[in-house]
């Protein structure tokens, strides 16, 4: 490229056009001092993008170097596209995490779409195909004026881009909070299956070679997107939907198999997905991480749109496209492939030996930039931090008892925490494939992997309000839930991925939130050898000053041997002795036995004893593997009458509780929170054998009631015929987003 014109133009900075480019003032101090001249308008764009929250994590990085990210199991951990765990007979799974908060919020459908898009291609990125997605989504109080506008949009927008892309959508959770009014999160998850002899990495390594952007064509799209995703809401944030990007799935359909078809061949060195800031990071990350340099013309770039500049054709976060390095001479092979499947091919630049990043437009160079400080020199910050105040154990005594307790499980069964969700699994084509063997709705939804007799089971799950109140064991609670999920399933929990969203980090309560909440992620995983492979942070989710409750999303695998020995919630058989395991002492606070009480979640959230949770856990895996229960649901939110009702609403059965006899409140023993709990089902000629099982491994369980009838009914009270629960459990939500 020596004909090209070999000085990049300065641009006239102001305080304004920084600020615009979400650099602070010592920020672009520190870009001088770098570059030793004033930058172009591309290098800046650049840099603001890569040095933005969203690519640099330059204010959770320090903490995130902590957390607990190897394990025999582990392939390949944070750092590439997704994560890597091994399956055995050559396998892997590969598996990541992603937000799309901020655009799902601007423009809901698109939003949510792109970002099921975009989690997809970090997958496939690696040699995988997806073979599930899961997703986690926190909307605001169901009676805000926005809610019912941002549900139906995201939930179509995941439905339609993942229906398209013939992937089932087999899981997750939706939670509704008046916190999340102005800031709704939108967390996707997708797991893919690649060979292990097949994974594809990031790292360009070697010279001379040439550099392919493949895909839909750039246009103008998302430009900025990752700045956008790196700042808090105000009143005007609608004006920022220009930088929300467009999302064509079944472009990505045929981007998919056009990837793996070239996978199949040797002609690969190194691909990376152009998710945000687009081709800035994906240049510069597969350069740094194969200490080389890039040279690209972008007068090669396949464009939708009329006279774009270098800036835009950089910091467009346009969908669809990916950037390869690949071996000499494969090219014409290569661009058959991806012709056959009607897709853009060009051949925009070479790696070199400079280790820096040259970008040329129209004969004039547009950027010269340093990859290594481009990727790595951003600020990392250790910002002040204030601990959360330690809050108060509230006795069970002290709650109040609104009268008989079947009634109460209505109401909360029948409101926006416990309803059914089934209004919005049923959108996703959850059954595509032809290998989901456990549906949405139970603990944790399995698919098969093909041609085997293997599962992979996955779940998402925190509990933000325990999370505010206590960050430690909030961190803690929301990785062990998803352990138990899997655990409840059959399967053994594997590893884990992440999104970490939070507020503005500058402010020291929220980043005390964020350490403790790292803390006592990072505390569950090293004790149940459930590492982190995967992740994304989401910072300044905060409007006004205002911010989300800290809500680290965790998303877990587990593998099961022999799917014929899952099992799922439901009761099976008439006649089944009900057992909980586990202790009950009646934690009500944080409870949504509480807020349905109060109109508010106060106190202490229940403790978690990772020791006992992983006896508690491995009991019950071997209790299935030994196909000794015929159901088993882990007691989580609303607490063990809740759990037992989603038993009977699964079976479609009824079930007769014994009278209480812990000396607790009423509604302190039936929706306490209290942790490391499991109901299961067994024969009634097996119950004995199984509670003299469970004495000698020195684990609390007592059998609570029997399997039968219609009606849900605990002695000495009023019985609640299943129907009805059914009814009020099933049309809350179809009711509130009609």
């Amino acid at each position: 490229m020596s004909n090209q014109t070999q000085t990049p133009i300065a641009v006239e900075i102001t305080d304004e056009l920084i600020a615009e480019h979400g650099l602070s003032s010592s920020e672009y101090k520190l870009l001088l001092e770098i570059l030793g001249r004033t930058p172009s308008g591309t290098e800046l764009g650049i840099f603001s993008v890569m040095w933005s929250e969203h690519c640099s994590y330059k204010s959770s990085r320090f903490h995130l170097k902590k957390l607990p990210v190897t394990g025999p199991q582990v392939i390949k951990g944070p750092g590439e596209n997704a994560g890597v765990v091994d399956l055995g007979d050559g396998q892997a799974a590969i598996f990541k995490m992603e937000s799309h908060n901020h655009p799902s919020f601007i423009e809901p459908f698109q939003g949510a779409a792109t970002g099921v898009g975009g989690i997809m291609r970090d997958v496939f990125t690696m040699g995988a195909r997806p073979i599930a997605n899961l997703n986690a989504l926190r909307f605001g109080s169901p009676d805000h004026p926005k809610t019912n506008h941002l549900v139906n949009g995201v939930v179509a927008g995941i439905a339609g881009y993942g229906n398209c892309m013939g992937v089932p959508t087999i899981g997750g959770e939706t939670n509704f909070d008046d916190r999340y009014n102005q800031n709704i999160l939108v967390n996707a998850m997708c797991i893919g299956l690649a060979d292990t002899d097949k994974i594809f990495y990031s790292a360009a390594k070697g010279v001379g070679l040439p550099v392919v952007y493949v895909g839909a064509k750039t246009g103008r799209d998302g430009i900025h997107g990752a700045t956008m995703a790196s700042a808090q809401f105000d009143d005007q944030s609608d004006e920022k939907r220009p930088t929300v990007q467009v999302g064509d799935p079944f472009t990505e359909k045929l981007l998919l198999e056009a990837c793996l078809e070239l996978m199949s061949s040797d002609a690969i060195i190194a691909i990376q997905d152009m998710g945000a800031a687009g081709l800035t990071s994906s240049s510069v990350e597969m350069a740094d991480k194969g200490g080389v340099g890039f040279d690209m013309n972008l007068d090669l770039v396949p464009q939708r749109e009329s006279e774009m500049s270098a800036y835009e054709m950089m910091l467009s976060e346009s969908q669809e496209r990916m950037l390869m390095v690949l071996k000499p001479g494969s090219e014409e092979a290569a661009k058959a492939i991806f012709d056959k499947w009607d897709l853009n091919f060009a051949v925009i630049g070479l790696t070199t030996d400079t280790g820096r990043l040259v970008v040329h437009h129209k004969g004039q160079m547009e950027a010269d930039l340093p990859v290594a400080k481009l990727a790595d020199s951003a600020p990392e910050y250790q910002r002040p931090f204030t601990k959360t105040p330690a809050p108060k154990t509230i006795e069970p005594t002290t709650i109040s008892d609104d009268g008989d307790v079947l009634e109460t499980l209505t109401k909360l069964m029948g409101g926006p925490h416990l309803c059914s969700r089934r209004w919005i699994w049923e959108q996703y084509d959850h059954m595509v494939m032809g290998d989901t063997i456990e549906r949405p709705g139970g603990d944790a939804p399995v698919v098969r992997i093909h041609g085997t007799k293997k599962g992979l089971a996955a779940s998402t799950d925190v509990t933000p309000r325990y999370c505010y109140a206590d960050p430690y064991e909030g961190g803690k609670q929301a990785v062990v839930e998803t352990w138990r999920n899997i655990t409840a399933v059959g399967a053994t929990p594997l590893a884990i991925t992440n999104c970490l969203n939070f507020g503005n980090p500058e402010r020291e309560d929220i980043m005390g939130q964020f350490i403790g909440c790292l803390e006592g992620m990072g505390q569950a995983c090293t004790e149940l050898d459930y590492p982190i492979v995967s992740g994304n942070v989401s910072l300044y989710n905060e409007t006004n000053g205002v911010g989300i409750p800290p809500t680290p999303a965790i998303g877990g695998i587990g593998l099961i041997q022999d799917i014929s020995k899952l099992v799922n919630i439901s009761f099976k058989n008439e006649g089944d002795a009900i057992i909980v395991i586990g202790e009950t002492n009646g934690h009500v606070g944080q409870s949504l036995y509480q807020e349905l009480i109060t109109g508010n979640f106060e106190g202490a959230p229940p403790p978690v004893d990772l020791s006992i949770e992983r006896k508690h856990g491995d009991v019950i895996r071997s209790l299935i593997l030994d196909k000794r229960v015929n159901a088993v649901h882990d007691v989580s939110d609303g607490g063990l009458l809740v759990a037992i009702a989603e038993m009977a609403l699964s079976g479609k059965t009824g079930a007769t509780l014994n009278a209480q006899e812990e000396q607790l409140p009423a509604p302190a023993y039936w929706f306490g929170e209290d942790q490391a709990r499991y109901v299961v089902t067994v024969g009634k000629k097996e119950a004995h054998a199984l509670l003299y099982l469970l004495a000698n491994e020195q684990i609390s369980a007592s059998q609570i009631g029997t399997v039968g009838g219609d009606n849900l009914s605990i002695e000495g009270q009023n019985s609640l015929p299943i129907d009805q629960l059914s009814e009020v459990f099933e049309t809350f939500l179809p009711n509130l987003l009609a």
